[in-house]
């Protein structure tokens, strides 16, 4: 498709057409991510269609996540999303390194603190009993995109205090300082807005839709021993996972 192939005649939407070429471009790099798209004037001219036709079809790529608008300065490329597997138990840095991505930690804090009535249930023990609390934001390529709160039982927590805890993930220190064995994690996706803390750890709008991601990780004989609340910049973190359909019988 070039500038002129749009066609008034097809079965297809003017703006869907005018969407799909956009997109095509988008993804092949002839809009390269952060640069500024055209104008929707400049776009009804180039493609001969009415502003209004323009409008559909940014909204449109804009409801994909591939484009954003700044109000007052015009519309520009998102950044592609960086994403996690989860199709096996792993840190972001062990899985994100391996894809040639720089991740390190900015610890905000870690502290000794009585386990809530969530975080006892979770792990297995009395309400109040002390716990090791964790909170990092964890950078990819330098850029902010989650905030981790890890909980664990006091005694590991100890042994993670003198652990490097910005260079390396905790599921590989658990595993290699600690000797354990990590064998499957529980899972719970959901999304909330950026609220004040939020908005200062991970650089964003009050507000913006965040992925909270809820993890309990045990070991292999299944003890609870790592439970994290991992909350997720949705304009920069998608996670993925492949689900087969269950063979069998049909009743």
């Amino acid at each position: 498709m070039n500038d002129s192939s749009l066609s008034p005649l097809s079965s297809i939407p003017l703006h869907a057409q005018l969407r799909d070429l956009l997109r095509s471009r988008i993804l092949d790099g002839e809009y390269a991510p952060n640069t500024q798209m055209p104008s929707e004037s400049e776009l009804g001219v180039r493609f001969k269609v009415s502003r209004i036709t323009v409008r559909q079809a940014l909204g449109d790529l804009q409801k994909e996540g591939l484009i954003y608008k700044i109000h007052g300065k015009g519309t520009f490329v998102s950044k592609p999303k960086a994403y996690q597997n989860v199709s096996t138990l792993q840190g972001l840095a062990e899985s994100m390194t391996e894809r040639g991505y720089e991740v390190i930690n900015r610890l905000r804090s870690f502290r000794f603190v009585p386990a809530d009535k969530q975080v006892a249930e979770r792990l297995g023990v009395e309400e109040g009993t002390v716990v090791a609390q964790i909170k990092r934001v964890r950078l990819i390529n330098r850029e902010p995109v989650s905030l981790e709160i890890t909980y664990l039982p006091q005694p590991l927590g100890e042994r993670l205090e003198k652990a490097d805890l910005v260079t390396r993930d905790i599921f590989l220190i658990l595993e290699n300082d600690c000797g354990l064995h990590l064998g499957h994690a529980d899972v719970a996706i959901d999304a909330v807005l950026a609220d004040s803390d939020l908005t200062q750890a991970l650089n964003v709008e009050p507000g913006s839709p965040i992925m909270h991601i809820e993890r309990l990780t045990h070991t292999a004989d299944g003890q609870p021993v790592d439970f994290e609340h991992l909350y997720y910049r949705g304009d920069a973190f998608q996670y993925r996972l492949r689900i087969d359909r269950e063979r069998g019988s049909r009743p």
